[in-house]
């Protein structure tokens, strides 16, 4: 990170000092065994423990010097705060992540004008005797919204998203190696790393689940995140498989019901809106103690652009057929564009840093 510590990486330190003396929690996560291979914290150190934490909040409710005792220790709180500066600190291109920093509003916004601008487009480009009317048979899609445009939106707004974590990836990797510099990544570590992403482990705090209401363990949590999760690989497995079907094939959208472009989106959009209306209900409810109330509204936007993206999804394939296919296709991919865009500025940018973080996690439990 900059040469300049903040308030929260301080704070961190002298809480994770703390810890290290006490490590009651030793056994809750994976964060507690990291943080005792650590006789110091440095920036680095202190933003790897950081994104390797899930938030279980077990720590929190288990702590006897949580709040209110003097010492005031809160490492949920603290690490989502660091959470939210690595994000902006790694970020490409860096003004980008200072201005999405901790603001929901812009990605709200964000999601508004792109739907906007792409409906307007499409209404503008497009006569009206097609926009609204029913289009069926192979291609009705691109009658709407010709194939080169949407096609071409979407590829320059994904590869930007993609270029853009890439990178951010990388200088997180840099910004949080150890002191004797990088070690070789083999396959062990990443298949333990994989295995934990792929069952978000973590989540289970201890193995007894999260303590998002109170102090009693639930895996409600881990259940909606891995919802979403697997709802939003589904979303992407559809859109691949129609890339193969229209460029290998020459088999052209709309697909019948049971094809698999179709049937990877309807179950992935059906998780997709379970996951992310499920985790918009756990944050309403949990106990506020061990949160970053600045925080919630990037993360209550980006869960409802999420929501809207898959929710757009399921519309548009009941009524493909109808005259309202139109309008309903330029607004879904207006949310499409948006989500891609607000990407690498969001928190959905956990999913590379917190990966990056259970690899190494895995590295030096090896090594250890």
């Amino acid at each position: 990170m900059s040469g300049t510590e903040s308030d929260d990486i301080i704070e961190a330190r002298r809480q994770m000092e703390i810890c290290n003396a006490c490590r009651y929690c030793e056994g809750y996560c994976a964060v507690f065994p990291a943080m005792t291979l650590r006789r110091e914290f440095t920036t680095g150190d202190l933003t790897h423990l950081a994104n390797l934490c899930h938030s279980c909040k077990g720590c929190y409710h288990s702590c006897q010097y949580a709040p209110p005792h003097p010492f005031g220790v809160n490492v949920p709180a603290t690490f989502a705060a660091i959470r939210a500066e690595s994000y902006a600190e790694y970020a490409w291109p860096k003004p980008m992540g200072r201005l999405f920093e901790r603001n929901g509003t812009i990605v709200t916004l964000a999601a508004v004008l792109v739907v906007t601008l792409v409906l307007l487009l499409t209404m503008g480009l497009q006569d009206p005797a097609i926009l609204y009317t029913a289009q069926t048979g192979t291609g009705a899609f691109f009658r709407v919204v010709p194939y080169w445009l949407m096609s071409g939106m979407a590829t320059l707004s994904f590869g930007y998203a993609i270029l853009a974590m890439t990178v951010g990836g990388v200088r997180y990797w840099r910004g949080t190696a150890p002191r004797a510099g990088q070690k070789p990544i083999t396959a062990k570590p990443v298949a333990t790393a994989a295995v934990d992403i792929l069952t978000l482990r973590n989540l289970g705090g201890g193995g007894h689940g999260c303590n998002d209401i109170d102090d009693s363990f639930a895996q409600t949590r881990r259940w909606f995140h891995q919802s979403m999760f697997y709802g939003f690989m589904l979303c992407f497995a559809a859109t691949t498989t129609g890339a193969v079907y229209h460029h290998v094939f020459g088999w052209k959208s709309p697909h019948a019901f049971f094809s698999l472009p179709v049937q990877f989106g309807t179950w992935g959009g059906v998780l997709l809106c379970i996951g992310t209306a499920g985790l918009l209900w756990v944050k309403t409810v949990t106990d506020p103690g061990p949160v970053v109330k600045r925080l919630l509204g990037g993360e209550y936007a980006i869960l409802g652009l999420l929501f809207s993206v898959a929710i757009t999804g399921l519309l548009l394939l009941v009524i493909r057929h109808t005259g309202a296919m139109g309008v309903v296709l330029a607004i879904h991919l207006g949310f499409v564009l948006a989500l891609f865009l607000v990407l690498p500025y969001s928190k959905m940018v956990h999913a590379v840093y917190r990966g990056l973080a259970l690899l190494r996690n895995a590295q030096e439990k090896r090594a250890a």
